[in-house]
């Protein structure tokens, strides 16, 4: 009888398993490994760079004179003592620098994300006629630098009768935020899903309620971001304060990127450095704690529209 599951003369033919050659992979994982390598030394010397003279700033706010400029520069300091923070917040007025600062951008913000936000999602979602005129006009704002414009504004708001004044100083910022604002948030209310919306105006949501109650809160990590963005900006700003808050009882209202400078050169040959360098610990330190904790937001934000 035939065995029919097997074939005579024909012999099992052993499996053959291919074997991938082992040389070229330890070689590419070496060259990967050796990039990650000039990578992380980049990346130190880069954080070097720019960590080392904001340590050595706060390290020289807890010196003396003498131990800034004729002692160890670089050396920690012989005592740790808050009297110089204590000198900067009362004696050099830096606690109401500080606060004048807070209340101008926390205005000056609140007003950008407001006006911002209404007008990006309108360019972003609505069509009509001038949209396209409309976004790159308030685009074409990021190609003006802030200094070319010091002289109008100063008479515009001269003439207006807010030089000097919070209010014209808040209007000025959110002009200047403004662009940013729209040119970042138009492109992210672009990426969000259109059947949402489309549920609520079948629904009867106005289009103040869509706005408020709908879009703002799926676009919220690209409004903390942006938002971010403005405070840090606009809490650096020193030209535009220097112009715009001047006249007879200015300096009360200075900010605090105005009271630094003006500690260093109302105090000449004779200025006392660690307290400078304390104010500038504190008008740092804001920052970077706003930083630190919404980071993980920000770059939720940033890499947001990346995919869809």
């Amino acid at each position: 009888m035939t065995n029919l599951t097997s074939s005579p003369g024909t012999e099992a033919l052993p499996v053959v398993k291919e074997t991938k050659s082992a040389g070229r992979k330890p070689e590419a994982k070496r060259e990967v490994k050796a990039f990650t390598g000039l990578a992380h030394i980049a990346l130190f010397a880069w954080a070097l760079v720019t960590a080392g003279p904001l340590i050595w700033v706060l390290l020289a706010s807890f010196k003396s004179n003498t131990e800034i400029f004729l002692g160890k520069p670089f050396a920690l300091p012989e005592h740790f003592s808050l009297d110089t923070y204590f000198d900067a917040w009362g004696e050099a007025h830096i606690g109401r620098y500080f606060l004048n600062s807070v209340i101008v951008v926390l205005i000056s913000t609140a007003g950008t994300m407001l006006f911002g936000s209404m007008a990006a999602y309108v360019l972003a979602r609505y069509k009509f006629f001038g949209n396209r005129f409309i976004y790159y006009l308030f685009v074409s704002g990021l190609a003006f630098p802030t200094f070319m414009a010091l002289a109008p504004l100063f008479y515009i708001l001269k003439n207006m009768g807010l030089l000097g004044t919070y209010t014209g100083l808040v209007l000025v910022y959110i002009a200047y935020s403004l662009p940013f604002t729209v040119f970042f948030l138009a492109a992210f209310f672009k990426t969000l899903p259109y059947e949402i919306e489309e549920a609520a105006t079948v629904d009867g949501a106005s289009h103040t309620r869509k706005f408020f109650q709908i879009m703002m809160p799926m676009a919220k990590s690209g409004l903390v971001s942006i938002t971010i963005f403005n405070i840090v900006g606009q809490w650096n700003q020193y030209l535009l304060p220097v112009v715009i808050m001047t006249g007879p009882g200015a300096e009360s209202k200075y900010l605090l990127t105005q009271g630094i400078a003006n500690i260093s050169t109302s105090a000449g040959y004779h200025a006392e450095w660690s307290t400078l360098f304390a104010a500038l610990t504190l008008s740092i330190l804001p920052m970077i704690v706003v930083y630190a904790i919404f980071q993980r937001q920000i770059q939720a934000g940033l890499t947001a529209g990346a995919v869809k």
